[in-house]
């Protein structure tokens, strides 16, 4: 079960009769709209998921969708948040440089520019489309664990300005997901490209970590 509680910031008060819809990672599934209850709660008969939460249609949240995810709005009418762009102001700016090697990935018939690896030149240039698109040529299937890896990759990034170590994803995925598939050599079969720190980083628009080359 997957249940979305939607409050005001301020006041604490229930977002009631408020249309919440979810779109599932997976497979971009739409899952509703549905109105909120008195409580400002909203449930959803599924299995716990990764996704995003729009509300009044609008993205409010995207992660884990687990057995209640609370949303604290200021008000209906904030431009909220969206899944495009860089992680935080520290990927900002191009990374080209002179003599570089780079290659191109069709994102919604744009041209995405990366360098030989894969690594985004412009940072900003993330989207979730763009993770497709280099997942399909790098011959990955993404699931509900990879993209939420990616999430974890570009949140910690935002928050610490820099990549998360093998121990940082360990520590948290072992948390969500225990011993079994929380571990190394689990993350590494979810990216067997280099592993997380390098095809998970590569997908979530991420730079290289320090050290490699």
């Amino acid at each position: 079960m997957v249940c979305i509680n939607v409050r005001m910031k301020f006041s604490n008060l229930p977002l009631k009769r408020t249309p919440v819809e979810l779109i599932l990672d997976e497979d971009s599934q739409r899952v509703g709209p549905t109105p909120t209850d008195r409580s400002g709660k909203v449930c959803f008969d599924m299995p716990i998921t990764s996704g995003k939460v729009l509300v009044n249609g609008v993205e409010r949240y995207q992660g884990r969708l687990n057995d209640e995810v609370l949303i604290e709005l200021w008000s209906l009418v904030d431009t909220g948040r969206d899944s495009k762009g860089a992680a935080s102001e520290v990927t900002s700016g191009n990374t080209a440089y002179p003599s570089m090697i780079t290659r191109q990935v069709m994102v919604n018939g744009h041209e995405t520019l990366t360098d030989s690896e894969g690594y985004l030149v412009n940072p900003a240039d993330w989207s979730e489309d763009f993770v497709r698109e280099l997942a399909k040529s790098e011959n990955l299937q993404l699931n509900q664990e990879h993209w939420e890896v990616i999430r974890f990759l570009r949140d910690w990034y935002a928050k610490h300005g820099q990549q998360a170590s093998v121990r940082d994803m360990i520590k948290h995925f072992r948390g969500l997901w225990g011993c079994d598939r929380g571990c190394n050599r689990y993350l590494h079969q979810l990216f067997p490209r280099g592993g997380p720190q390098k095809q998970g980083n590569r997908l979530a628009g991420l730079l290289r970590t320090k050290g490699e080359h």
